[in-house]
C-alpha cells in the first residue's frame, strides 16, 4: 500500500493539468490502445460519454490519474489512454472553433508529449504547432492530416500515431456537430483525480503490476527513447541541423530505408536492434575503452540476445559511426543495386543470402539452432569490414572494394582443422571476435588500397592471425612487383581445399619470399594441378589414395599415420586413408604431412593417380599388403567403405575394415 503521506490529490480538468506540468509519457508506457482498430468498442463508449456529459451539462469523473513528477514534468503511471484522448479532443476543439480557442491553448497542448518513442512525440509537436487550418468536409480528417507537407509518411507505421489518427476521425464524428465545443470543454465538466506519487520514480516492476494489460514497447523503442535522452544530454548533435538529427533520421530516411527493404511482419524493430547491436559490439572492440574481461561479458551478452543493447553501450565516437553507417547503406542502396550486388568470388560458409547488411539485420543465423535472430560473429567481422571501407572511401572504385574484402574473406577464412577434418570457424567466440576487429581496424588505414599497402610491410599492433597477414603481406609484395600475378593469384586463392591461403603453394615452388625469383609458370601448374583434384568434397576418390601410397618421405611411405587409433580386439593400429576433405587441408598445413601432398601434387604434373600407382615401383622390404592396395584397383574399389585401415604391429598385414570401430575381427578383409 501507498502512505497517505506520500501523495496529495487534486481534482483537475485537463487544461489545469498542463498549466501546473509538462505531461510527459514515459518511456515504458504501451503505445496508444484506445485509438486501436480493435478497441473502436471503448473507444467510441469513451467518447460519447464525453459527449454526453458535455451536451447535457452533466458533470463527469474520469477517476483517478496518477503519476511522479520527474525532472518537473509530470509521467503517468495510470492514466495514458484517457490524457491522449483528452489531449486529442482539445486539439480537435481548438481547430474546430478556430479563434474562439485562441493562442493559448494550443500553447498548453505543446505540454503534452510522447516519450516513448520520438515519432510520437515529434507528430504531437507538429499536430498543435502547424495543424490545419479548417477542417475539411469531403474526406476524413486523419488524410487532410496525411497530406499536410509536415507529416512525415514513415509516421504512418508508428502503431501510437497510427491509433492517434482514428481517435481524432472518431472525434470528428461524433463531437462535428457540437456548438461551442472548445467552450465547453474547458470548464470543470471533464475532471479527474489527479494524483501524485512524491519521490516514486517509474519502474518496469511498478508499471507492470498496476497497469499490467498494456502492450509494452519492444527493445527497439526502448533503445531509441533512451539513446535520444543520452544523446541530447550529451550534446552530440551541438551544432548540427534537426534534418540530419538522429531523431529526424531514425523515425524518416533510416526507417523508411529498413521498412522498404527489412521488413518482417511489418515491423522493423529486430532488423534495427540488430543494426545497433552489431555495430555496438564492434564499436567496443574497436575503442577498446573498458577492460578485456568487460568487453568480452558485453560481447557475448550481445551476440546472445541483440535486444540487450543500451544507450550507455556508446560513446560519441561510436554513436557517430553508428549514424554514418545508417547513411552509408540507405544512400548505397539509392545510388547503387547493392542489396543485389554480390562479391566475385565465393565466401563459402560466410556467404549471405543477398547482401551483407541482409545477413546482419534480416537472414537467420542458419549456423545455429538457438540463435537464429543474430548474425554469426564471422558474418558481423565482414560487415565491420565492408561498413569501414563505405565511410572511408564513399565513392571508391568498386575493384578496390573486391580487393580489400578478399583479403579480410582469406583473414577470417582460417579455421582450427583437426586431424579428423573438422573446421570449426577461427572466429567463434567473443575474444577471436574481438581480436579480429581490432586487426581489421588497424587494416584499415589502408583499404583504399590494400595490397598498396600491405606490400610496404605496415606495422601492426595486432597479433590475431599473425601467419595468414604475413602470408597477404607477400601476396601483395607480388601484386606490386608484377600486376599480371593478380589473377593467377586470385584464382589460386579462390580454391575450395585452400580456402585463401595459399602458403602450401608457395611451399610447391620453392618460393623464398623474393618477388624477382618467383616462378609464375610453376605456381599455376601446381595451382591447375589442385583445382583440379582438390577442389570439392567429392574429389576424393580410392585413385588418389592408392596414389598416396607410393609418396615417400625421409624413407617412409606412411602418408597416412596424421591418424591414428588402437584396435585392441586385433592388437593393430588403426589408420585412415583421409576419410574427410578437410583432413587434406589438416596435412598441407602440417609441417611434416605437407611432404607428403607436396610430392604428391608435383608428380600430379605429369601423372594421373591411377598412372602414379601403376608405374610405382615398390623398394626393397616394402609391404606386400600395402603393394597390393597400389595395384590391385578392386580391394579399395570393392571394400572400401570407411576409408580405415588397421596395420599388425609387425606390418605384415592389414585389415580394411567394414566400419570405423568394428567391435570383431570377423567381416573386416584381411590383406596380406
Amino acid at each position: 500500500m501507498i502512505n497517505s503521506q506520500n501523495y496529495t490529490g487534486r481534482i483537475l480538468n485537463f487544461l489545469d493539468l498542463l498549466k501546473d506540468y509538462e505531461v510527459q509519457i514515459p518511456i515504458i508506457q504501451r503505445d496508444y490502445a484506445q485509438g486501436r482498430e480493435s478497441q473502436k468498442e471503448i473507444r467510441h463508449n469513451f467518447l460519447n460519454a464525453l459527449h454526453s456529459c458535455l451536451i447535457n451539462s452533466d458533470p463527469i469523473k474520469l477517476d483517478f490519474i496518477y503519476g511522479s513528477i520527474i525532472d518537473g514534468k509530470f509521467q503517468p503511471l495510470d492514466g495514458q489512454q484517457r490524457l491522449t484522448t483528452l489531449f486529442l479532443l482539445h486539439w480537435y476543439a481548438s481547430i474546430k472553433d478556430g479563434n474562439s480557442a485562441g493562442k493559448d491553448i494550443r500553447d498548453l497542448l505543446t505540454r503534452f508529449s510522447y516519450e516513448t518513442r520520438i515519432s510520437s512525440r515529434e507528430f504531437c509537436k507538429a499536430l498543435v504547432e502547424e495543424s490545419i487550418q479548417e477542417i475539411p468536409n469531403n474526406q476524413k480528417l486523419s488524410e487532410a492530416i496525411i497530406d499536410k507537407n509536415w507529416f512525415y509518411l514513415s509516421w504512418v507505421r508508428d502503431p501510437t500515431i497510427e491509433a492517434m489518427l482514428r481517435t481524432i476521425d472518431a472525434i470528428h464524428e461524433i463531437f462535428f456537430a457540437l456548438e461551442n465545443l472548445y467552450e465547453k470543454i474547458s470548464s470543470n465538466l471533464i475532471e479527474f483525480y489527479f494524483v501524485e506519487l512524491e519521490n516514486m520514480g517509474l519502474t518496469d516492476d511498478l508499471y507492470i503490476k498496476m497497469n499490467a494489460r498494456g502492450k509494452l514497447l519492444t527493445p527497439f523503442e526502448n533503445f531509441k527513447a533512451g539513446f535520444q535522452k543520452r544523446i541530447d544530454e550529451e550534446n552530440w548533435e551541438e551544432g548540427l541541423p534537426l534534418s540530419e538529427c538522429f531523431s529526424t533520421k531514425i523515425d524518416n530516411d533510416w526507417t523508411d530505408f529498413f521498412w522498404d527493404h527489412f521488413r518482417k511482419e511489418d515491423t522493423i524493430d529486430a532488423a534495427q536492434t540488430r543494426f545497433v547491436s552489431a555495430i555496438a559490439m564492434i564499436m567496443h572492440s574497436v575503442e577498446r575503452l573498458n577492460s578485456t574481461e568487460s568487453r568480452i561479458e558485453l560481447l557475448n551478452q550481445l551476440q546472445e540476445d541483440p535486444t540487450q543493447v543500451r544507450p550507455n553501450h556508446y560513446s560519441q565516437r561510436s554513436f557517430k559511426y553508428l549514424t554514418s553507417t545508417f547513411n552509408a547503406y540507405s544512400e548505397k542502396v539509392i545510388l547503387t543495386n547493392y542489396l543485389s550486388l554480390k562479391l566475385p568470388f565465393p565466401m563459402w560458409r560466410h556467404a549471405p543470402k543477398s547482401s551483407l547488411l541482409s545477413m546482419i539485420v534480416y537472414d537467420d543465423n542458419s549456423s545455429s539452432t538457438v540463435q537464429r535472430d543474430s548474425a554469426t560473429y564471422t558474418q558481423k567481422v565482414l560487415f565491420f569490414a565492408e561498413s569501414v571501407f563505405f565511410k572511408k572511401n564513399e565513392h571508391g572504385p568498386n575493384d578496390i572494394y573486391q580487393d580489400w574484402m578478399r583479403v579480410i574473406r582469406n583473414i577470417v577464412s582460417r579455421a582450427d582443422i583437426d586431424k579428423d577434418g573438422s573446421r570449426p570457424d577461427i572466429v567463434r567466440s567473443p575474444q577471436s571476435f574481438d581480436g579480429v576487429i581490432n586487426l581489421i581496424n588497424e587494416l584499415s588505414d589502408g583499404c583504399e588500397d590494400i595490397y598498396k599497402f600491405l606490400s610496404e610491410k605496415p606495422t601492426l599492433k595486432s597479433q590475431y592471425a599473425r601467419d595468414q597477414i604475413n602470408e597477404e603481406i607477400e601476396k601483395a609484395r607480388l601484386i606490386q612487383h608484377d600486376s599480371g600475378l593478380k589473377e593467377l593469384i586470385f584464382k589460386a586463392e579462390d580454391n575450395e581445399l585452400l580456402r585463401g591461403k595459399i602458403t602450401f603453394l608457395f611451399h610447391c615452388i620453392g618460393y623464398d619470399l623474393n618477388p624477382e625469383n618467383f616462378n609464375a609458370d610453376l605456381f599455376v601448374s601446381v595451382s591447375d594441378v589442385v583445382n583440379t583434384y582438390f577442389n570439392n568434397e567429392k574429389s576424393l576418390g580410392n585413385d588418389i589414395r592408392r596414389a598416396l601410397l607410393t609418396i615417400e618421405v625421409n624413407g617412409e611411405y606412411e602418408f597416412y599415420s596424421y591418424w591414428w587409433s588402437y584396435w585392441h580386439i586385433a592388437k593393430s593400429t588403426k589408420r585412415r586413408l583421409i576419410d574427410r576433405f578437410r583432413e587434406v587441408e589438416y596435412c598441407i598445413n602440417h609441417e611434416y604431412f605437407r611432404e607428403y601432398f607436396k610430392k604428391f601434387v608435383l608428380g600430379l604434373q605429369n601423372q594421373s593417380p591411377s598412372q602414379m600407382a601403376q608405374s610405382f615401383q615398390s623398394p626393397p622390404s616394402f609391404p606386400n599388403w600395402k603393394l597390393r592396395l597400389i595395384k590391385e584397383e578392386s580391394l579399395l574399389n570393392d571394400n572400401n567403405k570407411t576409408n580405415h585401415i588397421a596395420i599388425a604391429e609387425d606390418n605384415s598385414y592389414c585389415f580394411i575394415l567394414k566400419s570405423k570401430r568394428p567391435r570383431e575381427i570377423e567381416g573386416n578383409l584381411k590383406i596380406e
